[in-house]
């Protein structure tokens, strides 16, 4: 299936999806390997110069057929000395060929869109697919200049309606007061993820995040987000922050309510997390502090040396450890009276498919104690739906929990 092989063309060597169950993993793939190896090394126009340039020079020759696999190679009234034509110029011409360029389009846009169908026993490896295809699919819309730069990743706008309670004048008392509406915006960068390190998946925006986003500016007063739990000058630090999408709409909601003093500060571990959350504060001007902090050895030095009102946190636990880590940094961090506000994501398959029962496990003991009994539980929780067009296909909804001092 090698484009530096027998130079089969997409149409006459992609697997038939029109019965994905039949299709073993191998097959597709290799097939994906055949399409990242002919398309990907260069774009569309830089193999279509690399086929004029090729014919300008051979101007003077007889322009031979190249095999594109439409032709078997059982077939007799094909001239011999097409197999002296030069390698590289046929696979030019193949990838300039904008038949088999739409066809290969299609047929990775159907892959992806019906990836659930793939009958994979590891759902580690369904992702694969759809990841390595949204890859090679990505390499058709890339510029022959874009090919050049480095992979800064893409930015995002994020639009959230922020509704706003009514202040009444005494004339009004007697009428219901309508409910306003602010449109909150944020703009951010999902930073490109390094293959080989997995543990930078706060470079991109999940879903549990953008539906959080979603559910405080919904209902601000559901979450304690109004002046009269938090006073003026609360302080709220996101755990696991990533690229910081919940802190930066937390910093522009606040102060239309009535919340115009607040200290908010997002953390991560990672590096690279840290670096691009750090420029995503300075691309949207929010004033929000970015704080290095591992749950495993908290160093709660300035500015996270004073205890927090709110922590909130979405997806971030990926392991058992990782939930008896959090539940411990908790409880050093949380003020008394302070609400922790976790969303998780529910994942039905594979390997993250019991980690949100960890959740549960970690938050119902009675320990780590703080110096004078206090302890964190769960004090109440509900399933979220998933959103059209949110998320992973491998999230199924998410379940958010309430968790304070016992």
């Amino acid at each position: 299936m090698s484009p530096a092989g027998h130079l089969l063309s997409p149409t006459s060597s992609l697997p038939p999806l029109r019965s994905l169950i039949t299709l073993k993993g191998q097959q597709v793939f290799a097939a994906l390997d055949y399409l990242q190896e002919l398309y990907c090394p260069v774009s569309l126009s830089r193999a279509v110069t690399s086929q004029l340039q090729h014919t300008k020079a051979h101007h003077d020759q007889v322009a031979r057929p190249v095999d594109s696999g439409y032709v078997s190679e059982d077939d007799g009234d094909v001239d011999g000395d097409v197999l002296d034509v030069d390698p590289e110029c046929a696979i030019d011409a193949l990838r300039a060929d904008v038949f088999e360029r739409n066809f290969t389009i299609r047929w990775l846009t159907i892959l992806i869109a019906r990836a659930e169908e793939l009958l994979f026993e590891d759902e580690d490896e369904r992702e694969r697919v759809v990841d390595k295809a949204s890859y090679v699919l990505s390499s058709f819309t890339k510029s022959e200049d874009e090919e050049d730069e480095e992979d800064t990743g893409i930015t995002r706008n994020f639009s959230f309606g922020l509704a706003i309670s009514p202040i009444s004048s005494p004339s009004e008392s007697n009428e219901p007061g309508v409910q306003e509406r602010v449109i909150i915006d944020v703009r951010l960068n999902d930073a490109p993820q390094d293959t080989i390190d997995h543990t930078d998946v706060g470079l991109q925006s999940w879903g549990a995040s953008i539906v959080f986003s979603d559910m405080i500016c919904a209902s601000p007063a559901r979450f304690g987000l109004d002046r009269a739990t938090l006073g003026s000058s609360p302080r709220i630090v996101e755990l696991g922050a990533g690229t910081g999408l919940v802190s930066l709409v937390l910093a522009k909601a606040l102060p239309h309510l009535d919340i115009t003093n607040a200290t908010l500060i997002a953390t991560d571990y990672h590096s690279a997390v840290l670096a691009n959350l750090q420029s995503n504060i300075q691309l949207t001007g929010a004033n929000v502090q970015a704080c290095s902090l591992d749950w495993s050895a908290p160093v709660l030095e300035t500015p996270l040396d004073a205890l927090a009102d709110v922590l909130v946190a979405t997806d971030v636990i990926y392991a058992r450890e990782h939930a008896m880590w959090l539940r411990d940094c908790a409880t050093r961090m949380l003020a008394p009276g302070g609400v922790f506000w976790l969303l998780m994501t529910v994942r039905p398959n594979g390997r993250f498919e019991a980690v949100i029962d960890t959740v549960e496990a970690t938050f119902q003991g009675t320990s780590p104690k703080t110096p004078d009994g206090r302890y964190l539980r769960i004090l109440g929780q509900e399933n979220v739906d998933k959103r059209r067009g949110v998320g992973r296909g491998d999230e199924s909804g998410y379940k958010l929990f309430r968790i304070g001092w016992a």
